[in-house]
């Protein structure tokens, strides 16, 4: 399958900016974080680790007919309790473990409060929460990006199946890699940070299925490097030791 790029040479950020607007255009807005509180979209982002959406939303369905979906009552709920009641989100001994650290350090070091914790400088609320266990990167980016509304993108491996597939980064570009490519490159905008990273997951999602990718159907086709070559931004990117790196970890 041989896919001819409709596009002409661009720098990264152009390409980006086309990339949204086209899958803005042709999914729509996504209304991401699909939670009702900041505490929801905070324990969505737990749960959903290693797990699918659907049953990180049973977790919280169950979360919520328990009476727990409010900090104090994560503070005082038993372990088990917990553990019975995310249990579908699977792993569920050590997301209950996080969920209860989490409600107890955001206690201890904030009295409790999120607006405490997100009036902080990114860098400094990011390394906090990734000093809790059960936090990696994507978790942390992803609760400052949705719940504490920072100009943080979720580089995730939906967005970085979908970068590396039109050859913007390498095919085996870490998180950090890929997140520093889109820092650089995008404005920084909460907001667009929040529709695109939702859009790239859709697109991932639908159509950039790894191998079973469906090429053909997917808006950003026209887009595809011609018959499998790099475009050419694809050298300056990123400083040079840092793409060499990433080359060759791949």
């Amino acid at each position: 399958m041989h896919l001819v790029a409709q596009q002409s040479v661009a720098a990264p950020g152009e390409t980006l900016r086309r990339f949204y607007l086209t899958l803005l255009g042709s999914f729509g807005p996504q209304g991401w974080w699909p939670a009702r509180t900041r505490l929801e979209m905070i324990l969505g982002a737990i749960l959903t680790q290693n797990t699918n959406w659907r049953n990180a939303t049973l977790a919280l369905k169950n979360l919520r007919r328990a009476g727990l979906l409010v900090w104090p009552g994560l503070r005082r709920a038993a372990l088990q309790e917990l553990e019975h009641c995310v249990r579908p989100a699977g792993f569920y001994r050590q997301k209950a473990r996080t969920i209860h650290d989490l409600a107890d350090w955001l206690k201890r070091a904030h009295g409790g409060s999120l607006d405490s914790l997100f009036s902080l400088q990114p860098t400094q609320s990011r390394r906090q929460l990734l000093s809790l266990k059960g936090i990696g990167p994507e978790t942390a980016d992803a609760i400052l990006l949705y719940a504490g509304r920072q100009p943080i993108f979720v580089s995730d491996a939906y967005t970085r199946r979908v970068l590396s597939r039109h050859q913007l980064i390498p095919a085996r570009a870490d998180y950090g890699f890929a997140q520093r490519f889109l820092h650089q490159h995008l404005p920084s905008d909460q907001a667009m940070f929040n529709e695109f990273h939702a859009l790239l997951v859709e697109t991932a999602k639908r159509y950039c299925r790894g191998p079973a990718a469906r090429c053909e159907e997917c808006p950003l086709r026209k887009f595809l490097p011609a018959h499998g070559q790099p475009l050419a931004i694809s050298a300056s990117i990123l400083p040079r030791r840092e793409l060499a790196n990433a080359n060759e970890s791949a």
